[in-house]
């Protein structure tokens, strides 16, 4: 009977001892990013496609240099052995809208085993305006509707939308040194938001992309035609005037746009809370200790803005997800 026994749990443990190792016998894919910020937002994404026949690594293109970025993930040898079993997840850049112009535009819309943000780049979907409030709420842990995100990104859109695609359009024909992204960028830019009247950065915007529009109109008159075919592509790509800061510079629309609405934001958000808790002690060391512990509990506004998810609901976001399902389909 003790032998039995004994037979029965060690069966029982060389049972249970398998069950830890999953991923033994499933199939591996492997997914290289062009830096270790990108590696959190595709293995979130690939999280939600593993089962019990799959699961993917998500990695840096090189385990033998420091070398990252899209180049090193889409050329030179790696490039050439992109399969089922080995893909590249990159930022879109501007190499989505060129649409074929170059070739690393060309690799990023026709390979299969090559996933794009479809966006600018990830910081685009981290400012993703849908979002912004629930950002808002897990730093200051105060939930006041102070601004309407949503309705400021649409109208900074709005006015950048035409500016944008001119800059799109000296990309496409390399010409780069007449009006740079860097440039566009700065015509672009929010210096300061008085949150009480927003819209008055939105118009010293405005007047410094209508006065730039004219001059690239003066100049490019054989541009126009274009501009407004490029105008009609675009739809098809899923750019219109309301989501166009979704596909300008990434690390631009967060820290010249978005950081600069955010801030001020949270700053009246605190201090709202922090009044609460002076106003309702019954005592100073009730208040003290209260303060000391919502001062604890609040997060630096730009690392939550790094970690959300709520950009999951995007549609451009879902392009990417149906991406991924066709290609798991094929490999079915």
């Amino acid at each position: 009977m003790g032998k039995r026994l004994s037979d029965n749990l060690s069966s029982l443990y060389f049972a249970a001892a398998n069950s830890l190792k999953p991923k033994n016998s499933r199939k591996k894919i492997i997914a290289y990013v062009e830096s270790y910020d990108d590696i959190s937002f595709w293995r979130t994404l690939f999280a939600k496609y593993e089962d019990k026949t799959r699961y993917f690594e998500v990695m840096l293109p090189s385990q033998t240099t420091l070398a990252k970025g899209k180049k090193t993930v889409l050329m030179n040898d790696l490039g050439s052995k992109l399969g089922e079993n080995m893909i590249a997840c990159v930022d879109s850049d501007y190499d989505y809208l060129l649409q074929g112009a170059t070739q690393t535009s060309t690799n990023i819309i026709e390979n299969r085993y090559v996933f794009h943000t479809y966006v600018y780049a990830i910081e685009n979907y981290q400012c993703y305006a849908e979002g912004l409030q629930e950002v808002c709420v897990m730093a200051t842990l105060n939930d006041r509707h102070v601004i309407d995100f949503s309705a400021f990104m649409e109208e900074y859109s709005k006015i950048a939308y035409p500016l944008f695609i001119w800059s799109v359009w000296f990309y496409r024909n390399h010409i780069l040194n007449e009006f740079s992204m860097m440039t566009f960028c700065s015509f672009v830019r929010i210096d300061t938001v008085s949150i009480h009247h927003p819209e008055h950065a939105l118009n010293v915007m405005s007047k410094k992309v209508i006065n730039k529009l004219r001059e690239l109109e003066y100049h490019h008159p054989e541009a126009l035609q274009e501009i407004d075919d490029m105008k009609k592509e675009f739809r098809t790509l899923g750019v219109y005037p309301e989501n166009t800061y979704l596909f300008i510079q990434g690390h631009h629309i967060m820290d010249n746009v978005i950081m600069r609405l955010l801030v001020p934001v949270c700053n009246i958000l605190r201090n709202e809370r922090e009044q609460e808790i002076m106003r309702l002690a019954e005592h100073q060391m009730q208040m003290n200790n209260e303060l000391t512990s919502y001062q604890r509990s609040q997060s630096d506004v730009d690392i939550i803005l790094k970690k959300h998810t709520t950009y999951k609901s995007c549609e451009l976001y879902k392009r990417i997800e149906r991406d991924v399902e066709n290609f798991l389909k094929d490999l079915n």
